[in-house]
């Protein structure tokens, strides 16, 4: 007989959102889903791990029955928890998301939803970050079901070397998504743009306001791809290596900057 596949299921926008019902709910129907997500919004917070205080777990409550585990720190710390701590045995995928607004770009590297799937390849296992390229009304459906399917065939692969996936898809109708393409990430950002602003008591306070902007135009890019419609996959990877800028160090006369230190 074969055995259900387990997920661990979390999210940055918080355990209450949108986007992680609508996955939760997609999961259930392959598999046994166990929900550990931040009680609150962790947005851009990048791969923040908890250290100077104490990880509270509060089992929370919907609609009259159990939902999943709140946890008092960031994506990452509930990975490690999950994994070192709560769940009884290892989850055969992290999924993370849906995140609520696209993910790509240099964005990724404020990314929460990201660094939950980048934890969970760091700790030896296969992650899945899901996002929609919409903040203010998005969409599931589409992510919902290409998610699920996406984390089956991932969690059902034999003897796999563990990956981790950044997955963003258009906010729309299935039937009007292009196609899926594997992607490589783009130099597309947030190009800043903060607005001023004063509290009722005079303290001067700035929202951050900007924008992504698309900078690398090429095909083969997460922005690109998904700027027509169709869901962008890209391997993401934890090893920050080599560039060919690196090699300007070797100009710098470092034996020279060491003496008389």
């Amino acid at each position: 007989m074969t055995s259900l596949m387990r997920f661990l299921l979390t999210n940055d926008d918080g355990i209450y959102a949108q986007g992680l019902l609508a996955i939760k709910q997609a999961l259930e129907e392959i598999g046994e889903v166990v929900v550990i997500a931040p009680v609150t919004e962790q947005s851009a917070v990048g791969h923040t791990i908890t250290l100077a205080d104490p990880l509270k777990v509060i089992p929370i409550h919907r609609s009259g029955g159990f939902y999943g585990y709140g946890i008092t720190g960031s994506p990452a710390d509930c990975v490690k928890l999950g994994i070192s701590c709560i769940m009884e045995s290892p989850p055969d995928l992290v999924v993370s998301g849906i995140n609520r607004g696209e993910n790509v770009g240099i964005n990724v590297l404020y990314s929460g939803t990201v660094s939950a799937a980048t934890e969970a390849l760091i700790l030896g296992h296969t992650g899945l970050a899901l996002s929609v390229d919409n903040y203010q009304n998005p969409d599931y459906r589409a992510a919902s079901v290409f998610g699920s399917r996406l984390a089956s065939s991932l969690a059902s692969r034999r003897d796999p070397a563990p990956l981790a996936l950044n997955v963003n898809c258009p906010s729309c109708p299935i039937h009007e998504i292009t196609g899926v393409k594997i992607t490589r990430q783009s130099e597309s950002r947030i190009v800043d743009k903060f607005v001023k602003r004063e509290n009722p008591r005079g303290t001067i306070y700035y929202w951050q306001a900007g924008m992504t902007q698309i900078i690398d135009d090429g095909e083969d890019t997460d922005a690109i791809c998904l700027k027509k419609k169709m869901i962008s996959i890209t391997p993401i990877h934890y090893r920050l290596g080599y560039s060919p800028q690196d090699g300007e160090l070797k100009n710098l006369d470092l034996e020279e900057m060491l003496r008389g230190v």
